[in-house]
């Protein structure tokens, strides 16, 4: 068997490294050595994708990139470099090139869209109250509460950042879909799924946040993604 390969998470909108926490140690169980949980600033996607690519370039040997949620869109923009070996993404946009987060949404909107608020600063947040039903309502209220209060909220207008040239064309892919998913429509993980040619699809009774109700499951999918590359 080959040697395993580094594993870097990347987290999406409302989250940071830290929602990866059950996800890493059941990889470090399954004898992963090598893992690191990038915190992307959630600025833009540029500035997300150069953020995971100064991680991976700091990496010796092959590279298992794994993006839940926005974080796929990231993995996607910046994946094609050459040490990556493949992608994982967890209840994750893939966008097309000149596809966006928010242009995905807005073909099949997800249940809780009306939950999210803007501030004066330009960036939108889960409303406090509402973020247990809309991103994790499968975790306990205690889980819920944690993630409410340190919500890492993204600008805006990274929603509309589009992808040049989607690093799932060129690298073999496997997907988790969140079949109760309240925050990317299942309707659009499905075809997300089917369009990236993904070697292995797997579908959870989850909520967005399946990397924290399902971290064995998940941690099962990048292990045989990592054992396949």
């Amino acid at each position: 068997m080959n040697a395993k390969p580094t594993v870097v998470l990347v987290h999406g909108f409302w989250g940071g490294a830290a929602h990866w926490s059950k996800v890493i140690t059941e990889l470090s169980r399954k004898g992963y050595h090598s893992i690191h949980a990038v915190e992307v600033p959630l600025t833009s996607l540029a500035d997300d994708a150069e953020r995971t690519r100064k991680m991976v370039a700091q990496q010796d040997g092959p590279v298992l990139l794994v993006g839940h949620s926005y974080g796929g869109a990231v993995i996607s923009e910046m994946g094609n470099l050459p040490n990556v070996v493949g992608l994982v993404y967890i209840a994750a946009f893939a966008p097309d090139a000149g596809e966006s987060p928010g242009g995905i949404t807005q073909e099949h909107p997800p249940v809780a869209a009306a939950n999210l608020v803007p501030d004066s600063d330009g960036y939108l947040w889960i409303k406090a109250d509402k973020f247990h039903e809309s991103f994790c309502q499968d975790l306990s209220a205690d889980e819920a509460l944690v993630m409410a209060v340190t919500q890492k909220a993204p600008l805006a207008s990274t929603f509309g950042n589009a992808i040049t040239e989607p690093a799932w064309k060129h690298k073999p892919s496997w997907y988790q879909i969140s079949s109760s998913d309240r925050m990317i429509a299942p309707e659009n993980q499905q075809r997300m799924s089917t369009r990236l040619k993904a070697k292995k699809v797997i579908t959870l009774n989850a909520s967005h946040a399946s990397l924290a109700s399902h971290p064995q499951e998940v941690a099962a999918l990048i292990d045989d993604a990592a054992n396949a590359s």
